[in-house]
């Protein structure tokens, strides 16, 4: 079995990886994140402390382990943090890609990197792995640097761009869509969502399962990996409520314009999922599938 070191093991991808591998083996993990690991099953796997901009740890802990391919799903992934912040999401998003390079280069280890729709400028999704970047806010423009700089290498690569992660964590830094828009109604508070921004929401589950997949088959290249769904986000809000039977009048919808968000969104984002369906057998769930699944793990 092949050994896969993940980088971000506390957060929601991460934790759905351990999750997966603990579940149907397949491979094995070193998992690592800053700080002590947050997964409350601590058994077959082994966790690393690992700061990802601390390049002698990296180096340190990549040597100690050995493992034949990194899935490198820490970062900074908040937009309005990364525009106001610039100079730590180049770090976090840039420079800790270009040490995690230089290790796995010179090992010939295989480098599995998560990054993002917002590259693209949403003005013609759903788009595909070949179209024309172009980023409309910092955090695309730090992604689009990483992707160049591993383009522009010789490692061993696979790029996942994934568009609206949800789902559930352990022990959750921060929400997601779905859980906040469930969370507000079901208290009656009123929120404003957008209805002119058409996205392709992913279900973590699913973009674990394609991380996996891109290990298994030494996947080279972009992969576009997302829901099949194609939706406005007040339509996805829509869609919760329906599902779990909410009241719909606390919905607000209102333009992009109107919200005066730090960084600029993409308007129609959505990916053509053909080559990572060929290529990986990659099988997203439905969006309702989705909240199937969220439901199950509430219930515990």
């Amino acid at each position: 079995m092949k050994r896969i070191l993940v980088t971000g093991s506390n957060g929601l991808l991460g934790q759905k990886i351990t999750e997966k591998v603990l579940a149907e083996g397949r491979v094995n993990l070193i998992a690592t994140s800053i700080g002590i690991n947050r997964y409350p099953f601590k058994k077959g796997y082994e966790y690393a402390e690992m700061d990802i901009l601390n390049p002698e740890q990296v180096k340190a802990v990549i040597e100690k382990h050995r493992p034949d391919a990194v899935i490198h799903t820490a970062a900074m992934t908040n937009v309005d943090t990364s525009e106001a912040n610039k100079a730590l999401c180049h770090r976090l998003n840039v420079d800790a890609v270009a040490t995690l390079l230089s290790i796995c280069e010179g090992k010939n280890i295989q480098l599995i990197h998560l990054s993002t729709d917002f590259v693209f400028d949403g003005k013609n999704g759903p788009y595909k792995e070949d179209d024309a970047v172009n980023p409309v806010n910092y955090y695309g423009k730090s992604k689009v640097m990483a992707e160049e700089l591993i383009k522009n290498s010789k490692a061993n690569y696979a790029i996942l761009r994934t568009i609206l992660v949800y789902g559930i964590s352990y022990d959750m830094s921060r929400s997601n869509i779905v859980l906040w828009a469930k969370g507000a109604l079901e208290k009656a508070l009123p929120i404003n969502v957008v209805n002119d921004q058409w996205r392709m929401p992913t279900l973590a589950e699913d973009l674990a399962e394609a991380c996996l997949l891109a290990v298994e088959h030494d996947a080279r290249g972009i992969y576009h990996i997302s829901g099949k769904d194609y939706m406005t986000i007040a339509g996805l809000v829509r869609k919760v409520a329906d599902y779990w039977k909410l009241d719909q009048s606390f919905i607000n919808e209102i333009s992009s314009a109107s919200l005066n968000q730090t960084a600029k969104r993409p308007v129609k984002t959505g990916f053509v999922l053909d080559k990572a369906i060929k290529d990986l057998g990659y099988n997203p769930h439905s969006f309702e599938e989705g909240l199937l699944i969220l439901e199950q793990q509430m219930k515990g």
